[in-house]
């Protein structure tokens, strides 16, 4: 971690270093793809927090749901730790930006996010924290049109949801499965025809 405010380059940067953060780190990770974690995002600093309704149901879920959810959460920081994946627990996304890239002489959207040590900056976001009420008024911001498809107009944008649920937090089961899914959405962006499809394979949380 940079000690002096700067700016880093990197593929993805992941908000929110829980449970969705961490697998989407694991997945990218085994793709060969780099990613940055950090800590949550209030977003587009706004005066609220990003602890929606939907992440206080997550704290207040069923005994088991907790304990299958903490085992989980071992692993992967086990596995975070043992792979070298770059977690940075005590640095906060505060702001994310959208600048124009070029990719193949094309312009493309590229994120700014950024921190009180200096600005990632990246290709993909990977987003843990936020309700669909707030992905909508943040498309709304950067001035892009939202259809129904909330999920379609991030990902054209090459912004990804994981573990962010309309009424309730998915399960941890589901969280995998979601994180499964981005990363080889993402892998497949950065290295075109080289990755297997997400569902021939198992939901192990540590690859064989």
């Amino acid at each position: 971690m940079p000690g002096n405010a700067g700016t880093e380059q990197t593929t993805t940067v992941i908000i929110g270093t829980g449970l969705s953060g961490l697998a989407v780190a694991a997945e990218l990770c085994r793709r060969g793809v780099d990613s940055i974690v950090v800590d949550g995002l209030d977003l587009l600093g706004a005066a609220q927090p990003a602890n929606t309704a939907s992440l206080q149901r997550c704290d207040a879920a069923d005994p088991v749901t907790l304990r299958e959810r903490n085992e989980i959460l071992r692993h992967l920081r086990n596995y975070a730790a043992s792979h070298d994946v770059d977690v940075r627990n005590t640095t906060r996304a505060v702001q994310l930006t959208m600048v124009k890239g070029l990719t193949g002489g094309t312009a493309v959207p590229q994120w700014q996010v950024h921190t009180p040590t200096g600005i990632l900056i990246a290709d993909h976001i990977v987003l843990t924290r936020c309700a669909h009420s707030q992905l909508r008024r943040m498309i709304h911001e950067f001035g892009i049109a939202v259809g129904r498809n909330v999920v379609a107009a991030m990902r054209a944008i090459g912004i990804y949801l994981v573990g962010v649920g309309e009424l309730i937090t998915p399960s941890p089961k589901e969280v995998l499965r979601q994180a499964k899914t981005v990363g080889h959405a993402i892998s497949a962006k950065v290295n075109p025809g080289g990755v297997a499809s997400p569902f021939t394979e198992s939901l192990a949380i540590l690859p064989c």
